[in-house]
Parts: C-alpha cells; sequence; structure tokens
C-alpha cells in the first residue's frame, strides 16, 4: 500500500502544476500495530483540468499497481467508484473575479479545483466562476476549519465587484 501511495503521489507530481493526487482514506485490516494487514482499502483522487490528462494519469495507476502487486505477489482489485469530467469555467467569469481582485488591491492566484463543487452543476447552465478564501492552516472541509473575518470581507467583496462587473456587462449588452 505504501508503494502504491508513492506512486499515486509521483502520478501527480510528474504532470504538475495543474494536477492534484491524493490516497484520502485508507482502511487497514486487521488494524493493529503488530500484525501484518492482510488486506488494505484505500481511495485514490486524481484531479487535472483536462480529459485526456485524467485518463493517463489513470492508465498510469493502473500499470503501476499491476507491477508492484506482481513484483511481491500480491493480488489487487481496482474499481473507479466515482467520475468527474473536467468542467471548465466561464473566461469572462474568472475575468471579472480576476478584476474585483485587481479593484480591492487583494493578493490572488488562479487555482484549478477539481471538487464536485454546485458549481460544476451551474456551469451547465450558466456562466460560472468560484471565488475561494483562504483557511487557516489550509484546512477546509472540516470540523475545525477556521477562516478569519477580514479573509471573508475579502471573499465577499471580490464576490460582489464581479456580479456588479458581470450585470454591468449584461445592461451594456441588452441596450446595444
Amino acid at each position: 500500500a505504501s508503494r502504491v501511495v508513492d506512486l499515486v503521489n509521483r502520478i501527480g507530481l510528474d504532470r504538475s502544476p495543474l494536477a492534484c493526487a491524493t490516497v484520502g482514506m485508507m482502511q487497514i485490516h486487521p488494524n493493529s500495530r503488530n500484525v501484518i494487514p492482510g488486506e488494505v482499502f484505500f481511495t485514490v483522487d486524481f484531479r487535472h483540468p483536462d480529459d485526456a490528462v485524467l485518463a493517463d494519469m489513470d492508465k498510469a495507476l493502473r500499470e503501476g499497481v499491476e507491477k508492484i502487486a506482481s513484483d511481491i505477489g500480491l493480488k489487487t482489485e481496482l474499481e473507479q467508484i466515482f467520475y468527474y469530467a473536467p468542467v471548465p469555467f466561464d473566461r469572462t467569469c474568472v475575468d471579472a473575479v480576476r478584476n474585483a481582485v485587481e479593484i480591492g488591491g487583494y493578493s490572488a492566484r488562479e487555482i484549478v479545483s477539481g471538487a464536485g463543487h454546485d458549481a460544476c452543476y451551474l456551469a451547465q447552465v450558466t456562466p460560472t466562476a468560484m471565488i475561494f478564501i483562504p483557511c487557516v492552516d489550509g484546512i477546509s472541509h472540516n470540523e475545525i476549519e477556521e477562516v478569519y473575518k477580514h479573509w471573508s470581507d475579502a471573499g465577499g467583496q471580490v464576490l460582489l465587484h464581479a456580479v456588479l462587473a458581470k450585470a454591468d456587462e449584461t445592461v451594456m449588452t441588452q441596450s446595444v
């Protein structure tokens, strides 16, 4: 299992900076400190904005796991339990967010999330982008997540200015 975790990490690093490769959950049986495990179940999460790169990452995982297992005489079973196709966001919305960041004088960087946020579904029917704000120690989607008020305020200001810019753009288009 540790060899596969290392493989997952290398697969992601080899496709950086836009790739994300994570082993986020691991269940070891019998899960006793003095017993060599007989079975390990774990999840692998690959993310990338290019579907072809995701397919390549999957292929590299399958080939690597097969080699690791055959080299040491183990059985493996790989099953894809979920797949999210990459969802590109609307460039004009992304530009509106970028401009709003500049207006507010905030620091920012564009990131590729790859997570299954509601915005992925909204993007199917309307122009969409996302705004992320920092979390203390980078911990998000967790009970101990913490955000400073000034980060929330900045995120709200960016959202406000981006929405107003898009609204002005819509008014200008409709009045022409």
